[in-house]
């Protein structure tokens, strides 16, 4: 492969925040520190392959010491967008800032969304408020059984989430609830971020409901191009893995993998980097958030990171010469916070090309955006976007400096 079918590739660990921001108070998350928070309440984390990368020179992370010399450049995202949520932090790193967050409802939808949804679905509901997805489905599974009728529900993000036993409401006919639920319900200025399925199965031999791994997400068109557009628009192809796609409404992305977990996601990551199409990589791992992070559960979220570390190795020998790799996050979820929802963080940020086995302090970004514009840099599109500067230069000059 030559060096014109170099890929760009971005990994998403999906919630991995590095530090509030300084707004983060604003948001109820002052002290959020994903990683370093979840590190300290372990013991200590081991993660030598990212640490050998400059992880632990980003954010004080116990069992991951600052390195003199790292073998990748390094730095943090400062969240230039309004919120802390996964269609926002993935859409401004390609390059499209939201100056308002999308809507939440703490108290639940209001009677016009609901009536809305009966009448547009022909169905009832449950619920109508936030909650954990885990436990919602215990409270309500067995009326929801009982009675057909979806559960819907949300949280602190912009989400609109239908529950449903897959015995009861068939899977393709839970998407194609959401999909009404997207496109005439969740409309106008009740336009949440996303309408999320979320089938669950059961009750299991302990009398419990359990979801599946089939959920989808239905999320609101960006309204502007992005990274993937301008890419797409020169001819270079997007490949997404895992929620890549449905973030995206599938504009700009070719494919998108649905991934059963971070370790089947990281199998498709490595089937779509060893292979011999070029093009642009766009990954994310989801398990860190959906798993662990919401569920307050720091030492899976701690075990989650030694997983990922451990598979780095794979990763950087499926890379051929002068592929870029970034690592990143899309907001954090701090399982350490009295809160289970995300929190606004800073996000890491490591760059490395293979073949330069050197790094630089990339310093604190102002924008996630900036992981955008080097994407297009990489594939000679600088300035296509316009929204971020591109870091490619100096991590491409690194090793002139080492």
């Amino acid at each position: 492969m030559s060096r014109e079918q170099a890929r760009a590739i971005v990994l998403v660990l999906d919630s991995v925040g590095a530090g509030a921001l300084p707004d983060a108070a604003e948001y109820g998350d002052a002290g959020a520190n994903t990683l370093g928070n979840t590190a300290r309440a372990v013991g200590g984390i081991s993660m030598p392959n990212l640490g050998a990368m400059g992880l632990g020179n980003i954010t004080g992370i116990e069992g991951v010491p600052p390195v003199e010399r790292p073998r990748a450049s390094w730095g943090r995202n400062a969240e230039a967008s309004a919120g802390k949520d996964t269609t926002t932090g993935h859409w401004e790193m390609m390059g499209l800032k939201l100056e308002q967050p999308f809507p939440t409802y703490p108290e639940g939808f209001p009677a016009e969304v609901m009536d809305a949804f009966t009448r547009e679905t022909g169905l009832g509901w449950l619920g109508n408020h936030p909650a954990s997805g885990t436990v919602i489905i215990q409270e309500l599974g067995d009326e929801h059984v009982a009675t057909g009728a979806p559960i819907v529900y949300t949280s602190a993000d912009s989400v609109f989430q239908i529950a449903a036993h897959e015995d009861v409401l068939p899977i393709e006919r839970l998407y194609e609830i959401c999909r009404v639920a997207r496109e005439r319900v969740c409309v106008g200025e009740h336009a949440v971020g996303r309408v999320i399925a979320r089938p669950f199965v059961g009750p299991d031999g302990s009398g419990a409901y359990v979801r599946t791994h089939r959920r989808r997400d239905f999320a609101v068109a960006p309204f502007e191009p992005t990274v993937l557009d301008r890419l797409s628009e020169a001819g270079i192809v997007s490949y997404g893995i895992g929620k890549i796609g449905e973030i995206f409404a599938w504009q700009g992305i070719c494919e998108s993998p649905h991934s059963e977990n971070n370790m089947h996601g990281f199998d498709n990551l490595l089937a779509r980097v060893r292979g011999d199409e070029p093009g642009f990589v766009f990954a994310n791992l989801v398990d860190f958030d959906m798993i662990w992070g919401h569920r307050n559960d720091a030492e899976g979220y701690a075990r989650g990171l030694e997983e990922v570390d451990a598979r780095m190795p794979e990763l950087l020998d499926a890379m051929i010469e002068g592929d870029l790799l970034i690592i990143t996050a899309d907001h954090g979820c701090d399982p350490t916070m009295p809160s289970t929802d995300h929190s606004r963080e800073y996000t890491p940020l490591i760059a490395y090309v293979k073949g330069v086995d050197a790094g630089i302090d990339l310093g604190v970004r102002e924008t996630f955006s900036d992981i955008g514009e080097t994407v297009l840099d990489f594939y000679g599109r600088a300035g296509a976007c316009g929204r971020g500067t591109s870091f490619l230069g100096e991590v491409t000059r690194a090793g002139e400096r080492a």
